[in-house]
């Protein structure tokens, strides 16, 4: 059966750290690694950052910029000379390959969603390998995905990719900072993402100078593609031959094991590709019923209500301490619920009304996250 595989590459492999200038080597190397990996009948996504890396060095940049308009400005300049080197190097190498500008929005409308979905199947199906990124040009704050490690992951998730290797400046995960704590303990494998917290692992914060993403991104990217049935791993960025080994068994990076019953491609939609406009807390009773019985949540059960948004839109669910255990869609608006939360089914019609929904959020469009 043909695999699909998910190749994110980060900033910081993808240029020189003292200049900021592209590390041709790593991305001929990455090139052909792809392209071999195309006649071997695999299909290929690569995930590619470095548009504002790339824009800072083409206009004599030293840092990154912080204002966003410079910073889509900068974006649009890197954007069009990265595609030109990956054009030049897949060209020689005969593989055809296909820009593809994603921002945050094109996932949170199910028609644009499914669109995305019809577009990589059809370039997949044609032997193109998409190089992918997010639209810096024209994305807003509040509809950016942030970083191209849960944009990659959100890209396997869409097409059910097979494998997700995110390629950075750290061989594998470690239990902290190899470059600051010499005795930190590497990790080969991650069965239960969960259980990372009793690996005691530091995952530190921010990524290098020119990046923007850093383990927690990467982390956060792999509980999103084992959810979705996607094995993740963390690897070498400067040794793209590694995905090659990796496929063919050796043991390099960090492996997280995929879900062995991955959700519905709608409710990895609701949990990750909506944007969520509010919360609601849930008093101790409907936070147990909702993670360890999967039911449906009722307006009984909400102790306070977060955020404006309508019906149908995306919130966040919280114990009362404020921990997220699951996000869903609402049958109800915000103005609604903070006049029934707490209230039983049978008292809806007489405070609002009128007949309404009995569930405030329905198990079919509840993830537990």
């Amino acid at each position: 059966m043909t695999q699909t595989i998910v190749v994110k590459i980060g900033t910081s492999s993808l240029t020189q750290p003292e200049t900021g200038q592209l590390a041709l080597s790593t991305i001929a190397t990455l090139a052909e690694t792809l392209s071999d990996l195309r006649r071997q009948n695999y299909r290929a996504i690569l995930v590619s950052s470095g548009a504002v890396g790339v824009g800072c060095a083409r206009l004599g940049l030293t840092e990154r910029p912080k204002a966003i308009a410079l910073k889509q400005a900068v974006a649009a300049v890197g954007q069009g000379r990265l595609m030109r080197v990956y054009d030049d190097l897949f060209t020689t190498l005969q593989q055809p390959i296909a820009q593809v500008l994603l921002t945050r929005s094109d996932l949170v409308q199910r028609s644009r969603y499914l669109n995305v979905y019809n577009t990589f199947r059809e370039l997949l199906e044609l032997g193109v390998i998409p190089v992918v990124n997010e639209n810096d040009t024209v994305a807003v704050e509040e509809l950016k995905f942030g970083d191209n490690d849960t944009l990659s992951a959100l890209v396997a998730s869409l097409v059910e990719a097979n494998w997700l290797f995110l390629l950075t400046d750290v061989d594998r995960l470690y239990s902290a900072d190899p470059r600051s704590v010499p005795d930190a303990q590497p990790i080969s494998l991650v069965s239960n993402i969960n259980e990372l917290a009793k690996l005691q692992v530091q995952t530190g914060g921010q990524g290098s100078q020119w990046g923007t993403g850093g383990m927690v991104t990467k982390i956060s990217a792999a509980r999103i593609a084992t959810a979705a049935g996607v094995r993740t791993v963390i690897t070498q960025g400067r040794q793209p031959r590694n995905i090659e080994k990796i496929l063919q068994g050796e043991s390099f990076g960090t492996h997280f094991e995929a879900h062995p019953e991955p959700t519905s491609a709608r409710k990895r939609w609701i949990a990750y590709g909506l944007v969520p406009l509010g919360k609601l807390y849930l008093d101790e009773g409907a936070a147990i019923a909702i993670s360890t019985s999967g039911k449906s949540l009722l307006a009984a059960g909400i102790l306070a209500v977060e955020g404006e948004f309508d019906t149908q839109e995306a919130v966040l669910l919280c114990d009362k301490n404020g921990h997220e255990i699951a996000r869903g869609l609402v049958n109800y608006t915000s103005g609604e619920l903070q006049k029934i939360c707490g209230r039983r089914s049978s008292e809806i019609p007489t405070i609002l009304g009128y007949v309404g929904a009995e569930t405030v959020v329905h198990r079919d469009n509840l993830v537990l996250t």
